[in-house]
């Protein structure tokens, strides 16, 4: 009893040992090796193998030896499923005993003959209810496994085997994540990611030369503490208390001309719920856009010119049209349609004109009118003014104010004219019926205004250019009258103004359109023009 009792310990230690040792590494390699040395260490026989399953080949591939006489790993014995002794193993799922296999004729590698094994165990290697692979045990001497020791192997194996599949998907995820380092390096825009708390935890390549960084100095720093441009980080934060379900896009322009394009996207993780999803993380996408505003630039100049240059001829166009209309006396209802779709077309040519004289206008800052603004009084003038165009539609206007806002020190008439640009992007976009929703709050040292439809929404590769001039998506509907200039003439305003615009938007989700002025720039703005503004 004593002896059968020692043994038991023996064995128990036995695989403790191997559990021990083969746990110490998820380095497949160093786990095979390990597993092998473990293995012989318990077992009185002088070789043994580990082959695993490669299901995508079909194959049972010889991973490991450890005492063989021949080399079976330079070019690994591969044997497909279900065939040769190793198959029946793997097909019935439990240990195959066999003696002298010289002349066995289940091999199904006849080159393994050679080895002359007297001797050998199959023991299937489980892990996450599977056969993951063989162990082989085998002596080049008569030997004969007792049942004991057949327990002992198995449960060796699958000590092995588990370590080995805990390995292998170790080995997997180091590669998935070299394979996406390297894809995030290759980028040529800077991508920063951070947790949901904003701690920094990824920093790719281009990145580090965009802020002259070193290579990982602000991994594990948060975005409020990280030594990124002031304007850089003001918007980040913003953005990241913002709409977790949307994406924000902004532009921050630097002292030295350069142009920045900000993507901030949510990381999303859908909950158990099925109904909602949970934000792990936050990507930032960097894009350095300065030779774009350099080619627009050059466009708008000659913009410019031409609008000047069009002014006067197209004033004697409307001129001599009106003339006709009032001077003809009797027409036809087809000559009066023909005149009337010429002074329309007329008018618009003049309004496109207008708003790029507009633009240049608000850009070179002659002749703004600094003074404080009841933002509520703002607010109430482009209520009124949009109601027709709703009524039209039959669209509601949804209203979130609080009672006290601090007021903006800014030119009244080109801060109306933003307002009433976004409402009525918002009035074109949003379906009839439709609901609009106009708010505006104090966030931490800033406040927003912003202007919300139910909307088709907007694909993220327009959303990094909704804000340029003439620009329209290609999904905007071609029914939609407009220059590609209200937003253009927005983002102007705002940024006279010292502030920024957002978009967050999904598609077939509806945008939400943002003007952020920031507080205390207001504060410095009313102290340094001596008015009385109250900011408290």
């Amino acid at each position: 009893m004593n002896t059968e009792i020692q043994r038991r310990i023996d064995h128990l230690a036995a695989i403790n040992r191997v559990a021990s040792a083969v746990g110490q590494s998820l380095d497949l390699e160093t786990t095979l090796q390990t597993a092998l040395d473990a293995v012989l260490e318990v077992t009185p026989v002088e070789a043994a193998g580990i082959s695993l399953v490669d299901e995508d080949a079909g194959e049972l591939v010889l991973r490991a030896q450890r005492g063989w006489k021949g080399d079976f790993i330079s070019e690994p014995m591969r044997v497909p499923l279900g065939t040769g002794i190793s198959g029946q193993a793997l097909i019935h799922d439990r240990v195959l005993i066999t003696g002298d296999v010289s002349d066995d004729p289940r091999l199904a590698v006849p080159e393994f003959a050679d080895e002359g094994v007297q001797a050998m165990a199959l023991v299937p290697m489980h892990a996450r209810g599977r056969v993951v692979g063989l162990l082989s045990v085998m002596s080049y001497r008569p030997y004969e496994f007792g049942e004991d020791e057949i327990g002992v192997l198995g449960n060796i194996a699958d000590q092995v085997g588990v370590a080995l599949d805990n390995a292998r998907l170790y080995e997997d995820a180091k590669e998935q994540s070299s394979r996406l380092r390297a894809v995030l390096d290759s980028s040529g825009d800077a991508i920063i990611a951070t947790d949901c708390r904003g701690t920094i935890n990824l920093v790719n390549t281009a990145a580090e030369p965009l802020f002259d960084l070193q290579n990982g100095e602000i991994v594990g720093m948060s975005l409020h503490h990280a030594p990124l441009h002031p304007r850089l980080r003001e918007g980040l934060q913003s953005a990241l208390v913002g709409d977790r379900d949307s994406n924000t896009v902004y532009e921050v322009t630097l002292e030295d001309g350069r142009f920045l394009s900000v993507i901030v996207s949510p990381v999303l993780l859908q909950s158990p719920s099925a109904t909602a999803h949970d934000c792990k993380g936050w990507v930032i996408v960097i894009r350095d856009v300065t030779h774009l505003h350099e080619a627009e630039q050059t466009r708008i100049d000659f913009i410019h010119a031409a609008a000047h240059d069009l002014r006067n001829p197209l004033g004697v166009t409307l001129g001599a049209l009106a003339m006709l209309q009032r001077d003809l006396g009797d027409i036809t209802d087809l000559q009066r349609e023909v005149i009337e779709i010429g002074i329309q077309g007329a008018n618009r040519m003049q309004e496109l004109i207008d708003n790029v004289l507009n633009l240049e206008h608000i850009e070179s800052g002659v002749g703004l009118r600094y003074k404080p603004i009841d933002v509520r009084e703002l607010l109430e003038r482009g209520i009124v003014d949009i109601q027709p165009a709703l009524q039209q539609r039959d669209q509601t206007l949804v209203v979130a104010v609080p009672d006290e806002l601090p007021p903006l020190v800014g030119d009244m008439h080109w801060l109306y004219r933003a307002l009433l640009n976004l409402l009525t992007n918002a009035n074109k976009y949003t379906p009839a019926g439709g609901e609009i929703s106009l708010g505006a709050y104090v966030q931490e040292d800033d406040l927003v205004i912003e202007v919300k439809d139910n909307g088709p929404g907007i694909p993220p590769d327009v959303q990094t250019r909704i804000f340029e001039r003439f620009y329209r998506g290609p999904s905007s509907d071609q029914r939609v009258r407009g220059s590609g200039l209200g937003l253009a003439i927005v983002k102007s305003v705002v940024e006279q103004h010292g502030g920024r615009v957002f978009v967050q938007s999904q598609e077939n989700a509806g945008s939400t359109f943002g003007m952020v002025f920031s507080l205390p720039d207001m504060a410095r703005r009313a102290a340094d023009a001596g008015l009385d503004a109250d900011f408290d």
